[in-house]
């Protein structure tokens, strides 16, 4: 029986009746002759019957790559089997595509989209097709190591790494075009981005009412005023609108499924997603990565059936403001909101490329309280994530297709995103939301002041029984663990509130019920089935906190009246408490006089601890150079960045102030310093 094979030379494939009827048949005849895994030789111009694929990579390879000119005997699909020998196979070409690293990464994106938009189908398959047409084009007549595609890749990673603006990058692209006539490439940034949104690097642009009320997403995304408030969705000019509609304000979200899968779509990353079952610490007093958690543990108690495929995907979740446009003059803040992968190592979970931007939140003012309207689109996105899943191939088990599901652990931030995220406000006699309504606090001058921090120390311990904190022993016991009960009873008295920044609507100013505690809402995070039950919802960011306590106690030992906390209400303080009488202030004559406390270095030994910080030298990578932070005249140290605090609390003040401060003052600043250890 002759078999037709004329389809293989029809170049139109996508919208040609002929060539899919021949390529079905084709498939048909090649099905009985997969071996044990379902897998068979790839007949496409790339894989040249040496790579071997599931018979649905196949029908995809040879729409996007054709079939290979030379294979005219289908000897290893099912034409004249009986015959067959591996000396009829043709051998590979040395062609340029050959090589060209792009098309191991079209075929990940290819191959992971087959189970969704079942891969060989007319709608599926056009969606490639300028990709694939840049794939199969030189970049220039007579060059072999660079596809169309292959140098666009690179021209824009370029661009990003050195923060080109966009009409540079324009300007560069005319200057090519104009070099070289003949060069295979785009126009514009406008259509370079245009074509890397088709490999999935792209957003979705929503927009947003000017007084942050509503999204004009879903239901609303035809709407042309704001369904809370009634303000254009447009910006105006004079009570008329511009010759271009313009929106107020543009969320960019970036969807996370798809940014999810393609963790799957490379063995190398699909094995890493697993290691947290294999990288368990084995000491019980040991926590390398937060697989060794209590919070984890009690994640997967609570859920075993997520916790039963250890390639299901846990994120954690961390916002928080900054000025795009590095002028401090503007006030301006936009807020990112990433997200990380916990099933990866613990050094690869926060390194830049496995971090996925998630949200950019528009400014010029910080969302606050309405924080929880720019989540909604990853909460719904989040919430399909744990109920149904998605289908997702795996390359580290045979390209075989699972039902990825996603939870979010638990975010990080520092104190005032916490606050936006959680709902508890982070001010006030209650601003702790893990001591809840039990928060020791008292009103001291100028500020809220909290104490009773003992009571967390042994009850052996040598603080306990010092008088100077507030003038009397600690006994009492650690404050009281709320349950999940409790804080969902708290949340059900939490009246609901109206969105937004509009003076009639959600700007208006509420007076809070005693009921409520410091709830200001009930956090958007509470509508994923299982965050009402997680243990750790909120982790604190240590570098915030940690540069926070650098700059307070470098102030008060090197006396900064900018940045000190032993100021003069401080004194007043301790006079009103009755304790530590030596640090009382006195009058003398007319005047106020503050008496030197031992924890402050003189002008002498303030000199010399500058001196030490400027002589030190550090291996290369391992920090700044901290010489330039010191003042001219050694009186002062000014500047510090995060990391700059984290190596002086680690590295430095430890050792720097042994020598210039008592024994007592020195072992308490070491064992603060350890802490952050």
């Amino acid at each position: 029986m002759t078999i037709d094979k004329s389809w293989t030379q029809i170049r139109k494939r996508s919208n040609s009746a002929v060539f899919w009827q021949g390529l079905q048949s084709f498939l048909q005849m090649a099905k009985p002759h997969v071996n044990d895994r379902g897998f068979i030789r790839c007949p496409c111009n790339r894989c040249i019957n040496n790579a071997q694929h599931q018979l649905e990579v196949l029908e995809t390879h040879i729409h996007r790559f054709w079939f290979m000119s030379d294979y005219n005997e289908w000897i290893c699909h099912g034409e004249n089997v009986n015959a067959a020998s591996s000396s009829n196979v043709p051998q590979p070409s040395s062609g340029v595509h050959d090589r060209d690293e792009m098309f191991e990464v079209l075929e990940d994106i290819i191959s992971n989209d087959a189970e969704v938009d079942q891969l060989g189908s007319q709608s599926s398959n056009v969606q490639y097709d300028d990709l694939f047409t840049a794939l199969n084009s030189e970049l220039y007549p007579g060059v072999s190591s660079f596809s169309s595609l292959n140098f666009l890749v690179n021209l824009m990673h370029l661009k990003v790494m050195n923060k080109w603006t966009n009409k540079s990058f324009d300007e560069l692209l005319k200057l090519l075009k104009l070099a070289f006539p003949k060069m295979d490439l785009v126009e514009s940034h406008y259509e370079a981005k245009k074509l890397m949104t088709k490999m999935g690097l792209g957003y979705q642009s929503i927009h947003v009412c000017k007084n942050d009320c509503a999204l004009f997403w879903n239901e609303n995304s035809m709407s042309e005023t704001c369904p809370v408030c009634s303000e254009s969705r447009w910006k105006m000019q004079e009570g008329r609108r511009t010759g271009k509609n313009v929106p107020h304000k543009v969320l960019r979200y970036f969807p996370l499924a798809p940014r999810l899968k393609r963790l799957f779509a490379t063995s190398k990353t699909a094995k890493l997603m697993r290691w947290h079952q294999a990288g368990k610490s084995t000491d019980d007093n040991v926590m390398r990565h937060p697989v060794d958690g209590r919070a984890w543990k009690d994640f997967d108690r609570k859920h075993p059936e997520f916790a039963d495929d250890v390639r299901n995907v846990r994120l954690g979740l961390a916002a928080d403001g900054f000025n795009p446009f590095n002028n401090m003059s503007i006030s301006y803040s936009m807020w990112p909101v990433v997200l990380t992968t916990y099933n990866l190592p613990p050094w690869l979970c926060m390194k830049p490329e496995y971090l996925m931007l998630s949200l950019l939140i528009p400014g010029p003012q910080s969302p606050g309280k309405d924080m929880d309207l720019f989540l909604r689109p990853l909460i719904e996105e989040l919430k399909e994530l744990w109920e149904n899943g998605i289908d997702t191939r795996d390359a580290g088990n045979d390209r075989k297709v699972f039902k990825m599901r996603a939870a979010l652990l638990w975010t990080v931030n520092d104190f005032p995103a916490r606050s936006s995220l959680s709902g508890w406000s982070g001010q006030g006699y209650k601003a702790c939301s893990t001591c809840n309504e039990d928060t020791p606090s008292m009103r001291v001058i100028g500020k809220t002041a909290y104490f009773g921090h003992r009571r967390f120390l042994p009850s052996t311990h040598r603080w306990c029984s010092n008088l100077d904190f507030d003038g009397r022993t600690e006994i009492k016991r650690p404050l009281r663990r709320f349950s999940s009960v409790d804080i969902m009873d708290q949340l059900r008295r939490v009246k609901t509130t109206i969105p937004g920044k509009h003076p009639n609507y959600g700007g208006v100013k509420r007076k809070q019920g005693d009921d409520e505690l410091n709830w200001r809402k009930k956090s958007i995070f509470y509508e994923l089935p299982y965050w009402a039950e997680i243990e750790l919802k909120h982790n604190l960011d240590v570098m915030h906190i940690e540069k926070n306590i650098c700059d307070s106690l470098l102030g008060t030992l090197m006396g900064d009246p900018h940045k000190s906390k032993d100021t003069d209400n401080a004194r007043r303080d301790l006079q009103n408490l009755g304790i530590r009488s030596e640090l009382h202030l006195y009058e003398d004559g007319n005047k106020l006089m503050k008496p030197a406390a031992e924890y402050t270095f003189s002008e002498a030994n303030r000199r010399k601890f500058c001196r030490f910080v400027r002589s030190v030298k550090f291996p290369d990578g391992f920090a700044a150079n901290l010489s330039k932070n010191v003042a001219q005249n050694d009186s002062r140290i000014v500047g510090l960045k995060s990391h700059d605090c984290h190596v002086i609390m680690q590295r430095l003040l430890p050792v720097g102030c042994r020598s210039l401060v008592n024994k007592t003052i020195s072992s308490t600043i070491i064992e603060l310093c350890t802490f952050f250890n």
